[in-house]
């Protein structure tokens, strides 16, 4: 069998796909995406990042390093995938045809592409927008549309699907809210188990059986553990490493919930901590105030990143930071949970939104010594921003 006589096969079994929301949810997202597009005017758009083709069509899968692609135009979606990816784009997403492709062949779908773009968009000028900052374009997949297609004019979509899923709906914010429950239950699991002697690897097993168990699905990052003078030099995780008196524990996980992650930053010590590990603690949580009380709808992002910058004044010649407030989170998968580019950071003039939703990672590390980071992820309202998590923001210490 065919990957085309596989996939006829499950579309005659299935009654459908199996989606994560209801068909109005969907249709709204693309109803919003086809009047940016005609605003801005495109004729199609290709979209290949795994988390903007489960946003628009539910398509989910944990193979996100093969090349699929989605096409969509003013009244109709194409997804094009890599034969073992088929049954996937069959059973979980909503799309109006599914084109499969050889595997051990990439370069081919362009020739495919080509003919489903002249039949939705005909013309000798197909403008059509890509995404260039997307890690999951391949220059070779853009190359090849290029030279498949020399009438077309391929630019750059810039932030056009970022803005539309920055604000969330009801819907996304219970599976948020969801993911939330679960990273808090990893977090109390992994704090049970920090004692003078445990290794690293242990307190990160202790989340992550809290949070599979719990009902996460596989995590867009694996829990993160890290000691000593290690948790004051940043992405560095769990190697082995045992847990002595005096060293800092940070921590940070994110659970899924149908792809949706709300992170959160959890820090302890073993045995108190000394004045300037409290310090870097009573500064952090007052950075993640400041920036939680300026996220609200109509003040900009650089507002709110000032914010924190004076707040985080009184020792930031003295603790790295990255210089990122808030990032925004929902959909996403590996290797990241970061679900867009949208940041809170100086200079970002964008205005906040009801509903939109970033996780706030405030850590501040002393190099070569120890960090300490207390985080939330929240939701914009007018007020300010709202916990959607409900981190315990204290500094905890195991004797």
């Amino acid at each position: 069998m065919d990957y085309a006589a596989y996939r006829d096969c499950l579309i005659e079994r299935l009654d459908g796909p199996d989606l994560a929301f209801d068909v109005g949810e969907y249709e709204a997202r693309l109803a919003a995406l086809r009047s940016a597009m005609a605003r801005d005017g495109f004729d199609l758009l290709t979209l290949s990042d795994p988390s903007d083709l489960c946003y628009l069509t539910g398509y989910t899968t944990f193979e996100v390093s093969v090349q699929c692609l989605l096409l969509v135009s003013a009244s109709a979606t194409v997804l094009f995938v890599p034969a073992i990816e088929i049954g996937p784009a069959v059973y979980l997403s909503r799309v109006d045809a599914v084109v499969g492709y050889a595997w051990e062949s990439p370069m081919s779908v362009a020739r495919q592409v080509d003919e489903q773009a002249r039949a939705l968009a005909p013309g000798p000028a197909q403008r059509i927008g890509v995404s260039l900052w997307s890690g999951s374009l391949r220059p070779g997949l853009l190359s090849a549309l290029q030279g498949a297609m020399p009438g077309a004019q391929f630019e750059d979509m810039g932030l056009l699907l970022d803005r539309i899923r920055l604000v969330k709906s009801a819907a996304e914010l219970d599976y948020l809210a969801a993911s939330a429950a679960l990273t808090g239950r990893g977090l109390d699991a992994a704090a049970d188990v920090i004692r003078d002697g445990v290794v690293d690897h242990e307190i990160a097993r202790a989340g992550a059986n809290a949070m599979l168990g719990g009902g996460s699905e596989f995590m867009s990052m694996q829990p993160i553990v890290t000691t000593g003078f290690r948790s004051g030099i940043i992405h560095t995780n769990h190697a082995g490493h045992r847990v002595d008196r005096g060293d800092v524990v940070f921590m940070e996980f994110g659970a899924v919930r149908r792809r949706y992650t709300a992170p959160m930053m959890r820090t302890a010590t073993v045995g108190p901590p000394n004045d300037e590990v409290r310090r870097f603690h009573a500064v952090g949580r007052a950075v993640l105030e400041a920036v939680m009380e300026h996220a609200r709808t109509g003040a900009t992002f650089d507002e709110a990143a000032r914010a924190g910058g004076a707040a985080l004044a009184p020792i930031v010649d003295q603790a790295f930071f990255s210089g990122v407030y808030g990032y925004p989170v929902g959909i996403q998968f590996p290797p990241s949970w970061v679900a867009g580019s949208m940041f809170i950071a100086r200079g970002n003039e964008a205005l906040f939104e009801t509903n939109m939703v970033f996780h706030l990672p405030i850590c501040l590390r002393k190099p070569g010594e120890f960090g300490v980071g207390f985080s939330e992820t929240v939701r914009v309202t007018p007020r300010g921003a709202v916990r959607i998590t409900t981190n315990d923001l204290d500094l905890q210490s195991v004797d």
